[in-house]
C-alpha cells in the first residue's frame, strides 16, 4: 500500500487543537478512511510515562526543577518512539495520521519559551526524527488571552475528574507565552507551504469546517 498523510496540529493550550483533531478524525473516518491518532508527549507506553513526567506539576515537587534542555530531549525521546512505534507504520500501511502536537510545539515551547533557540531544536529534529515532517500542520491561533483561559478552566476540570493535572506549563507567565505566540508566528511565515494558519475565536463547529476545508483540499 502508498504512503499515507501526515497532518499535525500545533498551537497553545487551550487553542481548541485536541478538539478538532477529534472532529477531523471522525469525518476523515466516515469518508472511509484509515485515521491513526496520537498525542505528543504520549501516544505509546513510554511516551505515556514521559507526559506524566514533563506535564504533571507535582513533578518538580518530586524530581526538582526540569532543565529546559532536559526537557528539549524529553520531548524528543519521546517523538522518536512514536515515530518508530505508530507513525512511520502507519503512514507505511497508508493511514492518514493526526498527531496533537510535533516538533513545531519543541520550537515553540522550548525553543521559544525556553529561549533555548530553534537552530537546536531543528538540529535535534534532523537527527532523532530523521528529517521526517508532516505534509500538513494545521495552526490553531485563537487570541492568547483565550488560548490560555480555556487551558487553565480544562486543567481544573481534569483535576477533579482524574485527581491529577497537566498544568506544569500553564503555571507560566504571560511573557513566556507571548513569546511561544510569535514563534508560532514565524513558524507559519517561514514554512508556508507546510503550514496554515488559522486565526480565529469561532465557535468549534466553524472553525472544524475551515480545518475539513483545508485537510481536504490537501487530500484530494
Amino acid at each position: 500500500m502508498g504512503r499515507g498523510f501526515f497532518i499535525t496540529f500545533e498551537g497553545l493550550d487551550g487553542s481548541g487543537k485536541t478538539t478538532q483533531l477529534k472532529l477531523l478524525a471522525a469525518a476523515l473516518t466516515a469518508e472511509g478512511r484509515t485515521v491513526v491518532s496520537l498525542r505528543q508527549p504520549g501516544g505509546t507506553a513510554l511516551g505515556d510515562r514521559i507526559r506524566g513526567v514533563l506535564l504533571d506539576s507535582r513533578s518538580e515537587a518530586a524530581l526538582g526543577t526540569i532543565a529546559p534542555l532536559a526537557e528539549l530531549a524529553l520531548m524528543f525521546a519521546d517523538r522518536a518512539q512514536a515515530i518508530a512505534e505508530v507513525i512511520r507504520p502507519a503512514l507505511g500501511a497508508g493511514a492518514v495520521v493526526l498527531c496533537d502536537r510535533y516538533t513545531d510545539s519543541s520550537e515553540a515551547y522550548q525553543g521559544a519559551g525556553r529561549e533555548l533557540g530553534s537552530e537546536r531544536v531543528l538540529a535535534l529534529h534532523e537527527t532523532v526524527c530523521e528529517g521526517l515532517w508532516p505534509e500538513l500542520t494545521v495552526l490553531l491561533l485563537p487570541s492568547l488571552e483565550a488560548s490560555l483561559r480555556r487551558a487553565r478552566r480544562r486543567n481544573t476540570r481534569h483535576v477533579k475528574e482524574h485527581g491529577t493535572d497537566e498544568n506544569r506549563f500553564e503555571r507560566e507567565g504571560d511573557a513566556f507565552y507571548g513569546r511561544i505566540h510569535e514563534a508560532y508566528e514565524r513558524i507559519a511565515e517561514r514554512e508556508p507551504g507546510r503550514v496554515v494558519a488559522v486565526r480565529d475565536d469561532a465557535p468549534v463547529e466553524a472553525i472544524a469546517g475551515k480545518v475539513w476545508e483545508i485537510v481536504a483540499g490537501r487530500l484530494r
